[in-house]
C-alpha cells in the first residue's frame, strides 16, 4: 500500500471515528459543500446548498451585529466610566480657585479634551478683579452671548448639550487655541433663580470627537451636576 493510500485510509478512520470533528468545522464544511458542487455541476440546481449559502449569508450579518453590540455596550461603559471620574474630581475642590484649576487640568484630561472653558453671562460693565485671576478657563461676556453662541446667530432651538463639528473654535471662548479646535461639546448652564446663564465648553482637536450623531446622555447628566455645583460657589 502506498503512503498516498495509507494517508487516505488512516483519515477516513479518523473521520468515521470521530464524525463531529468535520461537522463543528466551518472552513472544513464549507470546502466539503463547493466540492460536491463542482462534482454536480453547473447544470443542476442545488437548493439546498443556495439555502445553505443564504444561511451563511445571514449568520454572517447576525455575528457582525453581535460584535456591534458588544463593542457599543463596551463604549458606553467606557464612557460612563468616565464621565463619573470627572465628577468625582469636581467634588473634591474646597475652594473656587481650585475647582477652576482642577477643571482646566485633570477633568479635561479625563475627559480627554484638549480645551475646556467656562464662560458666564454678566450685566456687569467691568469684570472683577477676583475673576481676572481665574486664568484661561473662567471668562466673561455679554448677556445673550450664550444664546448667540449656541446658535450661531441661526433661529433654532437651543438644547442643554450641543455637538459639532467647527472648522476652528471662537477666539472669544478659546483665546489663543482657537485655530486648533475642529470639534466641541457646549453645555448650556441654568445658574439658578435671578442669575444669568452660563455655557461650558469642551473643545477638541479632533474632529471626530463630537459629531451631532452621538448621544448625549452622559453628558446631560453631567452638565445637571456640574450646574449644581456652580450654584453653590456662586452662592
Amino acid at each position: 500500500m502506498s503512503s498516498t493510500a495509507e494517508l487516505e485510509e488512516v483519515l477516513r478512520e479518523k473521520i468515521l471515528a470521530e464524525p463531529n470533528t468535520i461537522l463543528d468545522d466551518h472552513d472544513v464544511m464549507t470546502a466539503l459543500v463547493r466540492a460536491n458542487e463542482k462534482v454536480m455541476g453547473e447544470n443542476i440546481v442545488d437548493l439546498r446548498g443556495i439555502a445553505m449559502n443564504r444561511l451563511e449569508a445571514r449568520l454572517g450579518k447576525l455575528e457582525s451585529t453581535h460584535r456591534s453590540v458588544i463593542a457599543a455596550a463596551y463604549e458606553n461603559l467606557a464612557g460612563t466610566n468616565q464621565i463619573h471620574r470627572a465628577i468625582l474630581r469636581l467634588l473634591d475642590p474646597t475652594d473656587f480657585e481650585t475647582f477652576l484649576s482642577d477643571l482646566g487640568t485633570e477633568v479635561a484630561d479625563i475627559l480627554r479634551v484638549d480645551a475646556m472653558r467656562l464662560v458666564l453671562e454678566t450685566a456687569q460693565s467691568e469684570t472683577s478683579p477676583a475673576i481676572q485671576q481665574m486664568g484661561d478657563v473662567l471668562s466673561t461676556a455679554e448677556p445673550g452671548f450664550v444664546d448667540e453662541f449656541l446658535s450661531r446667530g441661526r433661529n433654532t432651538t437651543i438644547r442643554q448639550v450641543t455637538l459639532r463639528q467647527i472648522s476652528a473654535g471662537a477666539e472669544s471662548v478659546y483665546g489663543n487655541a482657537a485655530d486648533h479646535i475642529r470639534s466641541e461639546a457646549c453645555i448650556k448652564l441654568n445658574l439658578g433663580e435671578g442669575r444669568l446663564p452660563g455655557v461650558l465648553v469642551m473643545g477638541s482637536e479632533d474632529p471626530h470627537q463630537f459629531n451631532p450623531q452621538q448621544g448625549t446622555d452622559l453628558l446631560g447628566f453631567y452638565a445637571a451636576v456640574f450646574e449644581r455645583l456652580m450654584r453653590r460657589w456662586l452662592s
